[in-house]
């Protein structure tokens, strides 16, 4: 399995708080059965230039690598990247996709969007060779019109969801729907600790193949394969 969402470095963010706790999730996500992982740390503009994110995440990732070993997934360096109005505009996009990838991890804003977000998402689509992958897309659907999804569909946007839209109840009909329907390009746990947000993609995995069968999972692993090695 592949997990394309993250917050598995220590003390960057709102995810791990220390280098045991990184490799304690970075241990359980293998034992699930995830062989490569996304690490994408939150990036706020408004809080910090590209440069001062690149620094830290690389300070973080030298307490981990050195002790990373056989029982742990392949990590690839990324980022959430939160969207703001000026983000078509920044230089070297690139370098925020996940690592080995064309792949832009967009968090968006927790409301309806307007007509000058959505143009915005088109235009960034493929500027700079950059596809935006939308975060835990699931948390956008209560605000947002179906015709939303098809507009981002048709200028090749792609949805990320999390695997805890399938391991909830509540959520659970709808997730396999749209995993059914083909609008689930990649899954990933956002998984932050050990407690309340742990690694948990062995259990969406586990219910993706109950309820659709072996080929979708299949289907799923092949896009999540091609992903990290398209630019390898």
């Amino acid at each position: 399995m592949y997990d394309f969402h993250s917050h598995i470095l220590p003390n960057l963010d709102d995810g791990s708080h220390c280098v045991d706790e990184s490799l304690n999730m970075l241990r359980e996500s293998f034992r699930q059965g995830v062989t490569c992982i996304a690490a994408t740390p939150h990036f706020y503009a408004d809080h910090t230039s590209p440069d001062e994110f690149f620094e830290k995440r690389y300070l973080s990732w030298k307490e981990v690598a050195p002790l990373l070993d056989s029982d742990m997934p392949r990590i690839k360096l990324g980022a959430e990247v939160h969207y703001y109005e000026g983000l078509c505009c920044m230089d070297n996009l690139q370098k925020l996709c996940i690592e080995s990838t064309n792949l832009l991890l967009l968090e968006m804003p927790i409301l309806t969007w307007s007509t000058r977000m959505l143009d915005m998402l088109a235009d960034l689509n493929g500027k700079q060779g950059v596809r935006i992958l939308l975060a835990h897309f699931e948390r956008y659907l209560p605000y947002q019109p179906k015709t939303t999804w098809d507009n981002l569909h048709q200028h090749g946007i792609v949805l990320q969801a999390n695997a805890e839209y399938f391991t909830r109840r509540l959520t659970r009909r709808a997730a396999i729907k749209a995993m059914k329907n083909g609008e689930i390009y990649l899954l990933g746990s956002d998984c932050h600790n050990m407690n309340a947000r742990k690694p948990n993609m062995v259990d969406a995995a586990d219910i993706i193949k109950r309820k659709l069968g072996d080929c979708v999972l299949d289907s799923l692993n092949c896009q999540g394969w091609e992903a990290f090695n398209e630019m390898d």
